[in-house]
């Protein structure tokens, strides 16, 4: 089944007419002991309940027949804080690649206006200009 997009949410009463192959629950169960899927991925995907997903879980996860317990959540919990964990290395980079850029771009006006000698950069002092160019104060014209 496909993801369902939040335009194409089903009604209740579709939601109760639907049914789900022995094989497609198997194989949700099988992605859930594996830590591929979290429950309330499949539940937002397949608009499911949790109670669908843990009656699935009841009747077919393997580890449940063999006595091992499973603690599903927290195990999806790490695996997010590794996914955030991997972001902020990117995003440090990121920010280091541009860093290395503005040193570069400040480098250069340096550079130019030695080479030219002219002010490139805005020196900011204690005096700001008008912005019309002038230095006398208009009068209104009559």
């Amino acid at each position: 089944m496909e993801l369902i997009r939040e335009c194409e949410k089903l009604t209740v009463r579709e939601r109760r007419s639907r049914s789900f192959s022995e094989d497609f629950r198997r194989k949700k169960v099988s992605e859930l002991e594996r830590n591929l899927v979290t429950i309330p991925e499949l539940c937002r995907e397949y608009q499911l309940s949790r109670s669908s997903i843990y009656n699935w879980v009841y009747l077919y996860s393997k580890m449940r027949k063999k006595g091992v317990r499973q603690v599903i959540e927290a195990e999806s919990d790490s695996r997010k804080l590794l996914q955030m964990k991997a972001e902020i290395k990117e995003l440090q980079r990121i920010v280091g690649e541009k860093q290395i850029l503005l040193d570069f771009k400040d480098k250069m006006i340096e550079i130019a206006e030695e080479e030219y000698g002219i002010d490139i950069k805005k020196k900011f002092s204690g005096e700001q200009s008008t912005g019309t160019g002038s230095d006398k104060k208009r009068s209104p014209s009559k």
